[in-house]
């Protein structure tokens, strides 16, 4: 599969977006513009950006060094940047195994071409939906030893399931399928914060033409850790989860939280 054969230039394309938001170069004219377009609504939407990849880093801290995971399945992985989940976890532990999960072919030749992992551990990829948990359950249980603890991350992704009952049962499945141990890493898109301002920006991107996108409410998002352990603080604006005693980061318009399973 080439890069050029999966690309679609016309178009905003989210992944591309947020990498644009991040300070990265996978992105085009057309993405730039809609980033910015959406920056002249919202001014600190790149410090959310950059707040959930802090968060990710923290909370991988966490799973490896607290809670003793060693497996990592992250759907909905996005664009490779900087402090990506297999580069943190097997910083600390170099035999993590990773598996990356994502529904576009573009995310997946970028993730081929760039992301390696440890000799020690695992790092693998393979495109699916988030809409299709079997597809991604037979994927894992060929990379991941799912009779073991594993952290499911679902960072940024589960935002783009517009409808309710499949957003909640894709992810319910697959937390089922995960023994006692796993934990649940989930962020999501809120209006809580911004209000209006973000709910305009979600319409025009998704009728531009890019991936469709919606907010949730903290209630919302609460209901996806039903039967799990929803560790504290609970679910809170990114930067406010287990912050550093020195940060200083101001709220930004992503929930998220962390679940036990079991």
């Amino acid at each position: 599969m080439s890069e050029h054969a999966t690309v679609d230039t016309t178009v905003p394309h989210s992944a591309r977006i947020w990498n644009y938001w991040l300070g990265g170069t996978d992105n085009f004219a057309v993405d730039r513009a809609a980033g910015d377009e959406v920056i002249a609504h919202i001014p600190d939407i790149p410090i959310g950006a950059r707040s959930e990849r802090v968060f990710l880093k923290r909370v991988v801290r966490f799973l490896v060094e607290d809670a003793g995971i060693r497996q990592f399945l992250d759907v909905g992985t996005g664009l490779p940047s900087a402090d990506n989940t297999h580069e943190v976890a097997q910083s600390l532990d170099p035999a993590c195994r990773v598996l990356y999960v994502d529904n576009d072919p573009l995310v997946m030749v970028h993730a081929r071409a760039l992301l390696s992992g440890t000799p020690e551990g695992v790092c693998d990829y393979v495109e699916a939906d988030l809409r299709e948990p079997e597809t991604i359950l037979a994927a894992a249980r060929k990379t991941l030893d799912l009779t073991q603890p594993v952290a499911l991350m679902l960072l940024g992704v589960v935002n783009h399931l517009m409808d309710d009952d499949v957003a909640y049962a894709a992810v319910a499945r697959l937390v089922q399928a995960l023994p006692a141990g796993s934990h649940l890493v989930l962020t999501h898109s809120t209006a809580e914060i911004h209000g209006e301002p973000m709910l305009r920006v979600m319409r025009e991107t998704t009728e531009r033409g890019g991936t469709p996108i919606r907010a949730r409410t903290k209630a919302e998002l609460e209901r996806f850790f039903d039967g799990l352990d929803l560790l504290e603080p609970g679910v809170v604006t990114c930067s406010r989860w287990r912050p550093d005693p020195d940060s200083d980061e101001p709220e930004v318009y992503l929930f998220g939280g962390v679940g036990r399973i079991g």
